[in-house]
């Protein structure tokens, strides 16, 4: 998507924070890499995901691939970009963190939405 000036940044970043709400049946509420691996996102509540859902659990993804876009607005896009890029690396190593640290490997993305991830039955 990035080879689309803008555009595909904004793409990306809108396809990172609704991915595991779409419900395309090639993607059966899964991302690509969801179901490469066999796993799904389920809510806590037992009730199927959506898109609403997947942005709670997601938005952060969303702020790395923004400062992409950001390389098309002069000066100031220029600007940001190092700022939005250091908090999208910060959100990132916190989720990592919390992965490695939590009890039940949730990240913080996950108690937001109140999400879970599990090994798809085969």
């Amino acid at each position: 998507m990035s080879i689309v000036p803008f555009v595909g940044g904004i793409a990306g970043a809108a396809y990172f924070v609704v991915r595991d709400g779409l419900t395309l049946d090639f993607m059966d509420g899964r991302s690509i890499g969801k179901h490469v691996m066999g796993l799904r996102v389920a809510r806590l509540d037992g009730r199927a995901m959506d898109i609403e859902t997947s942005a709670r659990r997601n938005w952060m993804w969303g702020i790395g691939a923004i400062s992409g876009a950001l390389a098309y607005i002069p000066i100031f896009g220029w600007i940001l970009i190092p700022f939005v890029a250091l908090l999208g690396l910060g959100i990132g190593l916190y989720e990592g963190y919390r992965v490695l640290s939590s009890e039940d490997g949730r990240r913080w993305g996950d108690e937001m939405a109140q999400t879970k991830v599990l090994k798809q039955k085969s």
